[in-house]
């Protein structure tokens, strides 16, 4: 897909158009309703879904598709970001009435990371074809991790900080509570963080980790850049309801771990294929529909089991077999 600087100047600036509203109307701390979150879930849902239908119009049903997918399975990746950023919240004990505002931040730091990471990803495409071995190599043993860490028995749920965070409190030091949504305060006439400043790095900072894993995926879908930054821009700018809307749900997702491994084992797969072909080795190539059709029905009968599977946990802990609820989640952030 030919994209033209003006294009992606136009899209750079309707995505921050639609951040700076998302910021307008969220600009005074309050708590999320479940209404509220609904409602602009499904906003971003549709903005994502014109944009597709868009690319279908002025581009052709390829790249509408390989939006599509992208979206979708990038989409199906941030949810499991969720589980870390209620670990985040919990370990800095954020008042919830922050907590949008937090998120918001923290997801505006990642999506500029995630652009850098996505121009590093396509330059190395562009000048090394054999790169797709190595991120399809990597997805396989991602998605052998992630069911590694679904089957262990005893996990402890728990949020580490990275060694960045770590020596940007020791380099400004940090206050010993919340002063608003104030990021910077005077105290012993010193300049420190606050606590919401450092919750805000550690949101977007270990995004950068999930990242690893979900832009080659996406670069295993597709390889146009465009296509990569605007499907990751649609899935996480939409997070922050979501985290709002599906929190008390995440809990009951016990099989989600297993339904992104077979999700990213896939797009490696596919990745393998890919690379060989441009090796000139004749192998079959796995088209977007068949992507799509295999990303869709993962997520759908992962969903139905993991519902499945938590009434029947909650059954039997009412009859008073106390055991522990199964597929708990572990991040090493």
């Amino acid at each position: 897909m030919d994209v033209s600087p003006t294009l992606w100047g136009l899209t750079i600036a309707g995505l921050c158009l639609l951040i700076a509203v998302d910021f307008f109307i969220g600009r005074t701390p309050h708590d999320v309703s479940v209404r509220e979150a609904g409602i602009w879930t499904v906003v971003w849902i549709a903005l994502a879904a014109l944009f597709g239908i868009g690319l279908l119009v002025f581009a052709g049903g390829a790249p509408a598709g390989e939006f599509f997918a992208g979206f979708i399975t990038e989409k199906s990746l941030s949810v499991d970001n969720l589980f870390v950023f209620v670990l985040i919240m919990a370990k800095f004990a954020v008042p919830s009435q922050y907590q949008q505002r937090v998120l918001l931040v923290g997801v505006l730091i990642a999506l500029v990371l995630r652009a850098v990471f996505i121009a590093a990803g396509a330059a190395i495409i562009a000048s090394f074809a054999w790169v797709f071995y190595i991120f399809g190599a990597f997805l396989i043993w991602t998605a052998w991790k992630l069911i590694q860490e679904a089957r262990a028995e005893e996990q402890d749920e728990q949020y580490e900080e990275n060694k960045l965070l770590q020596a940007a409190e020791r380099r400004f030091g940090v206050a010993d509570r919340y002063h608003g949504t104030k990021l910077w305060i005077r105290e012993n006439g010193k300049r420190v963080m606050t606590p919401m400043l450092v919750v805000m790095l550690a949101i977007g900072t270990t995004d950068v980790l999930f990242a690893l894993d979900s832009i080659p995926a996406i670069f295993g879908l597709t390889q146009d850049p465009y296509i990569v930054f605007t499907a990751n821009a649609f899935a996480l700018m939409g997070l922050r309801q979501l985290y709002f809307l599906i929190g008390g749900l995440l809990k009951r997702l016990v099989h989600l771990s297993y339904g992104l491994s077979v999700i990213l084992g896939f797009i490696g797969v596919k990745l393998v294929l890919h690379a060989l072909h441009e090796s000139g080795v004749h192998v079959p190539e796995i088209g977007i529909p068949v992507s799509l059709g295999v990303i869709c029905s993962v997520l759908i009968v992962t969903t139905l089991t993991s519902l499945r599977a938590s009434r029947k946990q909650s059954a039997a802990e009412a009859a008073g077999g106390g055991a522990e609820s199964p597929g708990k989640k572990s991040v090493d952030a």
